[in-house]
């Protein structure tokens, strides 16, 4: 099978998803579910749908892929053991932050730990300011800092001195030092992140380093084992929603963070681009959390302000607002005998009851086994076959530790708390950032998501819904859109007004010959540039593009709409330039898809709940369904990824690419 072949595989709590696409046009999605070391499962999808392809591994021309390495790192805090040197009189930078609580009013809240604790923070007797270096570092200093880092046995180390982001010399020399002196990776904040704050880029630049060597391992492992399989070395999806080769990621671990939700919201664009529409917000439900983000105008929303777990991340990433709802959500009463769900997951080993692999917790599936949403002709995955006793046994202990009457009613709380989550998920992405959800579409994917998104569409007052036809595995699919990119920031600090030229270009010189250095071929590759503003005064940025040149008048205009449309107002006040950015771009062939139908459409009925009674509900396989069938609610799609929830008053139509658009939404 010669020709463009891809393969995108996209690992998440749960389950290992893997979207092929051959020279046919033909998708080929398949599910494994996740294992401790993510490339076995990696390895074994791929496997699995280069079986039902019925094609040779080999003949994969490209091969991208996201992983939660670097994330789980960040979020179960076992990351490498990390050394931090910094200017002297700043050791505890790190832990002091912003000295803000993670809940205002709550005076027994605790904040995170820092990620590298005081015995492993060091100070350099070095000294620099705005306006440039005003000491220099004493080289035998830093060999002895560089001996007590080894004698501490850290694995990885962070560096990070006062101003470096304007005046990188005294961190470049230190740094260079402890290359040479250490046999671990050395993270430099100028080269990790050059933009002022001093936490923020600290922060940052920590991160880095204590996520490097499992990316590093883990990378190496997985090249391994593709190499063995006969596929390309993989390349890797970022988070600000491009993809990099596998040898610039090892370089910059800390792109990595949100590498699966990127690709998700990627993939969703994708599908918004061929809908035509202006607006979506794009709701991933899989098995641990679930994922909210906007597309506007066919572009993904980035930010620059993102934490994980309480550590703040100033690279760029796209802008994912993730609550711990999701199918594999353990469901659990609180002290005060209210109903919670998560954010605990059953996770894919032992998984929900339903499973059958001797969980015993309930869980968002459990409860949508006992509404009828997931029957016993569903197989999740492909090849997981359902246990609905267990299931039933799952909630009807939980009802009985609620105090409801039974099974049904602990599984309709369930589901009404999980959607509440996920509601205010959505609402921190519109209605905060002065967005009407009822002007945008909802795009349903994850191998939840399509179950519960006709019923948040109905609770925010959105009359479409749209279900990819990849939708169980749309985070895999949107690898195979995503176009390779990189960034990089410099702080050039200056009132617009009195900013000159020449100092702007040569900046802009210096991140363009930055971002190129990391494209796999610099000539296909087209530069963006933009630049963060603000009003003199004001604490926070605003990003806007720039043109090939750049003209003062048309960037403040371009900052006054953007403020306008953020905040509501625009100011008379003086305008501040803070930082220049440069993206390089190469985009990826556009992605041709066929649908083609596979069987018989019709499976039956069962019962469903919906509202307050159960429904006698047709059942169809989602795969059987031809372009421009019309399905009336109530009704159930399955397919191996996910099952999609038609609740009645809602109705469905499959599109030309098999994607399913669902709208209605009327109070039933």
């Amino acid at each position: 099978m010669a020709g463009n072949t891809r393969v995108g595989v996209d690992v998440g709590g749960t389950f290992t998803d893997v979207v092929l696409l051959p020279p046919d046009d033909e998708l080929v999605t398949a599910k494994v579910p996740s294992t401790d070391d993510q490339s076995v499962g990696v390895i074994s999808g791929i496997e699995k749908a280069c079986e039902e392809a019925g094609m040779d591994p080999r003949d994969v021309d490209a091969f991208t892929h996201a992983m939660t390495v670097s994330v789980n790192a960040l979020l179960e805090e076992n990351g490498a053991k990390t050394a931090l040197v910094t200017t002297e009189g700043f050791r505890d930078v790190l832990e002091i932050g912003r000295q803000a609580r993670p809940d205002l009013y709550d005076v027994n809240v605790d904040k995170p730990g820092p990620l590298v604790p005081r015995r492993r923070r060091f100070e350099v007797s070095e000294r620099t300011a705005i306006d440039g270096v005003r000491v220099a570092p004493d080289e035998d200093e830093v060999r002895q800092v560089a001996e007590n880092i080894r004698d501490c046995g850290a694995e990885s180390v962070a560096v990070a001195f006062l101003h470096a982001y304007q005046h990188p010399e005294n961190e470049q020399a230190i740094t260079d030092v402890l290359r040479e002196e250490l046999d671990i990776p050395v993270s430099a904040s100028h080269e990790v992140l050059a933009e002022f704050r001093e936490y923020e880029r600290t922060s940052t630049t920590v991160v880095d380093a204590y996520v490097t060597p499992a990316i590093d391992a883990y990378i190496g492992r997985l090249e391994e084992r593709a190499e063995t399989l006969g596929v390309p070395v993989p390349r890797i999806m970022q988070a600000n929603g491009g993809i990099a080769p596998a040898k610039t990621v090892r370089e910059h671990a800390v792109t990595t963070t949100m590498s699966g939700p990127a690709g998700g919201v990627v993939g969703a664009a994708e599908t918004a681009n061929q809908r035509t529409l202006d607006g979506l917000v794009t709701f991933d439900m899989g098995g641990t959390s679930s994922d909210v983000s906007l597309v506007r105008d066919g572009e993904v929303e980035r930010t620059t302000n993102a934490e994980i777990n309480g550590r703040p991340i100033k690279t760029p990433m796209v802008d994912v607002n993730t609550v711990g709802a999701g199918g594999g959500s353990i469901a659990w009463v609180d002290a005060g005998g209210a109903l919670r769900v998560g954010p605990q997951s059953s996770g894919a080993n032992p998984g929900p009851a339903c499973y059958g692999r001797g969980g015993t917790k309930p869980t968002v599936t459990d409860a949508n086994v006992v509404l009828g949403y997931i029957g016993g002709s569903s197989a999740l995955g492909g090849e997981l076959e359902l246990d609905e006793e267990a299931a039933h046994d799952a909630l009807s202990r939980l009802a009985d530790e609620a105090g409801l009457d039974s099974a049904l009613d602990a599984a309709r709380g369930v589901f009404r708390v999980a959607n509440a989550n996920m509601t205010r998920a959505i609402r921190a992405v519109t209605v905060e950032r002065g967005h009407d959800p009822r002007g945008f579409g909802l795009v349903a994917f994850g191998g939840a998501g399509p179950m519960h998104a006709a019923a948040l569409a109905d609770g925010l007052d959105m009359d479409s819904v749209v279900v990819p036809h990849a939708c169980g595995v749309l985070s895999a699919y949107g690898l195979l859109a995503a176009d390779e990119k990189h960034d990089s920031v410099r702080t050039l600090r200056s009132q617009l007004s009195g900013i000159t030229l020449e100092s702007v270009e040569s900046t802009y010189d210096e991140l363009t010959a930055d971002v190129l250095s990391d494209v796999e071929n610099p000539n296909d590759a087209v530069v963006q540039r933009a630049a963060d503003l603000r009003y003199v005064g004001q604490s926070f940025e605003l990003t806007v593009p720039v043109g090939e040149s750049f003209d003062a008048e048309a960037v403040a205009e371009r900052f006054r709409e953007a403020h306008e449309n953020a905040y509501g107002y625009t100011m008379d006040d003086p305008i501040e330039l803070v930082n220049l950015r440069a993206t390089a771009v190469v985009e990826r062939e556009s992605l041709s898809v066929s649908y083609r139908t596979a069987g018989e459409a019709r499976n039956g009925t069962r019962e469903v709940f919906f509202g307050d009674e159960f429904h006698e509900t047709a059942v169809f396989d989602r795969v059987g369904l031809e372009e421009g069938t019309t399905i009336d609610g109530p009704a159930i799609l399955e397919q191996n990824e996910s099952t999609v929830v038609v609740p009645p008053a809602w109705s469905g139509t499959v599109q030309a690419d098999g994607t399913l658009v669902l709208s209605g939404g009327e109070d039933e």
